[in-house]
């Protein structure tokens, strides 16, 4: 099993992003904790966590302020 990051435009509508592949959820969201503002500032509005075809969840990217 393999957990990767689908990333999504303020639509929903997928857009290209780093190609990382993770073994576990925990190193996935790791990652994010990191990448996170780098890739907002590149107009990424939303990531999905993916484990292999299953979607784990849907996560917003988007701050208020």
């Amino acid at each position: 099993m393999s957990w990767t990051w689908r990333y999504e435009d303020a639509s929903g509508a997928a857009v290209d992003g780093p190609q990382e592949t993770f073994p576990s959820q925990a190193d996935a969201e790791s990652w994010i904790g990191q990448a996170w503002r780098e890739l907002a500032e590149d107009g990424v509005a939303a990531v999905t966590l993916r484990e292999d075809d299953r979607v784990e969840y849907t996560m917003s990217l988007q701050t208020t302020g």
